[in-house]
């Protein structure tokens, strides 16, 4: 019997210049923006009103480190923001720890001023990048997730115990 290759051939795009032209497009042309919009400010006004779920916690990284990720890639997109994005991500960070522990996400005022900015400089940022940029800013989250090289909230052994303790309570109060 044969041995299997491990060689794999790509896939072939059939229409290449659609697939150019589509990426260099806005982003805030395209029809998912506003779906982004609204789940990202959704999941910022529950936390808000003190009725965020973990889903909604998690909706809030991905934009924050989004956030950061289109300044690494292009400096023009609010380099200058630094400090105030690292400030949110802080202000999302000890929320997160808090609300981890027992079990109801709670801001505080100077947190929901610093998570607000964030997301401002978020939508403007939206705005101003293509949908390759977009792709390329989440490459690099997953490549600084893969990494290790960002700061979890909490482990994943935690948030799993914290998924099935929620769903355990969802089943009897719904019994």
């Amino acid at each position: 019997m044969r041995k299997r290759s491990k060689y794999k051939p790509k896939g072939i795009r059939m229409d290449a210049v659609s697939w150019v032209l589509k990426g260099l497009q806005p982003f805030k042309t395209v029809e998912y923006s506003t779906t982004l919009r609204i789940k990202n400010h959704a999941a910022m006004n529950a936390l808000r009103k003190g009725d965020a779920t973990i889903e909604d916690i998690d909706v809030l990284i991905g934009a924050f480190n989004m956030c950061e990720a289109y300044i690494m890639l292009r400096p023009e997109l609010g380099a200058d923001w630094s400090d105030e994005i690292k400030a949110g991500l802080d202000a999302l960070h000890a929320v997160g720890t808090r609300g981890f522990k027992s079990k109801r996400f709670i801001l505080k005022a100077d947190e929901l001023v610093a998570m607000n900015l964030v997301m401002e400089i978020h939508d403007a940022q939206l705005d101003s990048t293509t949908v390759t940029d977009m792709e390329k800013a989440m490459d690099l989250v997953t490549k600084e997730y893969r990494a290790k090289r960002m700061r979890p909230i909490v482990t994943r052994e935690q948030k799993k115990l914290l998924v099935t303790q929620a769903k355990q309570e969802e089943q009897t109060s719904n019994a």
